[in-house]
C-alpha cells in the first residue's frame, strides 16, 4: 500500500471512530435530558435483516454493543418497519413488546420511547429511551426534542455506514481492490457513490462466480 493509500485508510478508520463517538454522545445526552434509565441506538444490518446495538448509555452500557435481534423484534422492530415513532408507558400491556428480547439484555424496562432514524425516508435504525421518571408526564416539547435527537443520531449513523463501506472497500484484496483505492481519492460525494457502486459490483460478481 502506498503512502497515499495508507493515509486514506487511516482517515477512514478515524472517521469510523469519530462517528461512533458522536452516536455515543447522542445517547448519553438523550438519557440525561429525559432522566431515563437507558438510551440506545440500533443499526439495521440489511444483509442479515437484524437490529444491532450500536450505542448504549445507562443500563447495559459497555455490554450490549454488537448484540443482535431479528429486525422485526419488539417495539424497535415495529418502529423500524412502520417508520413511525412510538411512546409506550406500560410495556407489559403492549403486544408489540418482546419481553424475552429485553430479558436477554439483562434489563427489563417498564416504559419506552422509540423513534426511527431516517435518512432520505430510509430507516437506518432506531433510537430508544427507556424508563423516564414515572412522575413526569410526556410533553409535546419533549417529543419534538426526541425527534431532534433522532435526526442527530441518523446523521451520525449514516456517516458511520459510509465510513465502514469505505473501510471494507479499501481492505478488500479481490478484483475490485484497485478500483476502491482510486475511489478513495475522490471528493466526498463522489467517493460515497463510488463505494456504493463497488459494493454492488462486488455482490454481483459474487453471485455470478
Amino acid at each position: 500500500m502506498s503512502d497515499l493509500e495508507a493515509a486514506v485508510a487511516a482517515g477512514v478508520l478515524g472517521a469510523d471512530e469519530a462517528h461512533r463517538a458522536l452516536l455515543q454522545a447522542t445517547v448519553e445526552v438523550a438519557r440525561a435530558i429525559f432522566g431515563a434509565k437507558a438510551a440506545s441506538v440500533f443499526l439495521l444490518d440489511e444483509e442479515a435483516d437484524e437490529l444491532v446495538f450500536e450505542a448504549v448509555a445507562g443500563e447495559g452500557e459497555g455490554e450490549l454493543i454488537g448484540m443482535r435481534f431479528p429486525a422485526g423484534t419488539g417495539i424497535a422492530g415495529w418502529v423500524l418497519t412502520t417508520g413511525e415513532p412510538l411512546v409506550v408507558e406500560d410495556l407489559s400491556s403492549d403486544t408489540r413488546w418482546s419481553r424475552s428480547a429485553a430479558e436477554s439484555t439483562g434489563y427489563v424496562p417498564k416504559s419506552m420511547m422509540a423513534v426511527p432514524l431516517l435518512v432520505d425516508e430510509r430507516a437506518l435504525g432506531v433510537l430508544s429511551v427507556l424508563d423516564r421518571p414515572t412522575e413526569s408526564r410526556l410533553r409535546l416539547s419533549e417529543i419534538d426534542m426526541l425527534g431532534l435527537f433522532a435526526n442527530q443520531a441518523a446523521i451520525a449513523l449514516d456517516l458511520l455506514q459510509r465510513a465502514r463501506r469505505a473501510r471494507a472497500a479499501l481492505a478488500g484484496e479481490g478484483r475490485l481492490a484497485p478500483l476502491a483505492r482510486v475511489a478513495a481519492r475522490l471528493e466526498d460525494g463522489e467517493r460515497d457513490s463510488a463505494f456504493e457502486l463497488l459494493q454492488a459490483l462486488d455482490r454481483l460478481l459474487a453471485e455470478t462466480s
